[in-house]
């Protein structure tokens, strides 16, 4: 057994994926990746084909020697640079609290204003625009028309000890359910907002709002939301007065870093469930 995008592939599998290959000459990369995901019936929940996943676990194959995959038909262009726009410089301060603030609400991000959202998290975000893997939903948040925050939320960390020692669950059972939980990669008050208690009550509307959006888009209601806060930058008081549960801090690895060797700030792991039965439905 060999794991690849958190599946794990047999010999025979790998031999079969070797024979597509080569009884297919004509077909490229993104095409074998298809096919693979046919051949074994790799599917999201929602049933649509685990193509990305595929595409990343092939190329990873062929990287390693495990497979030879043709050579790419498109060139891969570097990601474009965010350049600052007079749309994102900075505004007037907001000093109200948040109970004297207009009302809130989320406007998801669609591909009209996709740039703009990536400009605001490129520009005033200490992590910068990267794209968000596998499903995703961004927010714009305004107080009336005003716009006051910017959230992201995108696919679950693969494994973490303290989540998963929280869930209870085993690598099985994570393996299955893994796209139950949904995790809130970026959070941004705008700079010249500066409204006491309005990240926590932003992360309390969350929990009202993500769970029927994620369904809406993707046919999955997700049962547990999660956040990794770097602990030298935050203190996370705006999780803990939202009733989000500290569970652990990362080991500071990263998904690629070498054992028993910091290479990446330590995060804590923040949690909040979704459904009072979030550890029955993930350990299912």
């Amino acid at each position: 057994m060999i794991r690849y995008s958190g599946r794990e592939f047999t010999t025979d599998e790998l031999e079969q994926i070797r024979n597509l290959i080569k009884n297919n000459p004509r077909f490229n990369r993104s095409r074998l990746s298809r096919e693979v995901c046919e051949m074994f019936r790799w599917l999201k929940p929602d049933g649509k084909l685990k193509d990305m996943s595929c595409r990343v676990a092939m190329l990873r194959m062929h990287e390693d020697g495990t497979i030879q995959l043709p050579p790419p038909t498109r060139i891969k262009r570097p990601l474009r640079k965010i350049t600052s726009t007079p749309a994102t410089d900075p505004q007037s301060p907001l000093l109200s609290p948040v109970h004297l603030l207009r009302p809130l609400r989320f406007q998801m991000v669609t591909k009209v204003d996709s740039a703009l959202w990536n400009e605001f998290i490129e520009r005033y975000h200490y992590l910068g625009y990267t794209p968000l893997p596998g499903a995703q939903l961004r927010y714009f948040i305004y107080a009336g028309t005003q716009l006051v925050a910017l959230m992201g939320f995108g696919a679950a960390a693969w494994q973490t000890a303290p989540r998963d020692q929280f869930i209870g669950w085993n690598h099985k059972q994570r393996k299955k359910n893994l796209h139950l939980i949904t995790n809130n990669a970026r959070f941004l008050i705008l700079p010249w907002i500066q409204s006491k208690n309005l990240a926590s009550k932003i992360l309390s509307l969350t929990a009202r709002t993500i769970q029927d959006d994620w369904e809406e888009k993707y046919n999955i209601r997700p049962v547990l939301l999660e956040s990794f806060v770097e602990r030298k930058r935050f203190t996370g008081t705006c999780y803990k007065a939202a009733n989000w549960h500290l569970c652990g801090k990362t080991k500071g690895r990263g998904k690629l870093g070498p054992a028993g060797r910091i290479s990446v700030p330590i995060k804590d792991i923040w949690l909040y469930p979704l459904d009072k039965k979030f550890r029955g439905m993930l350990k299912n």
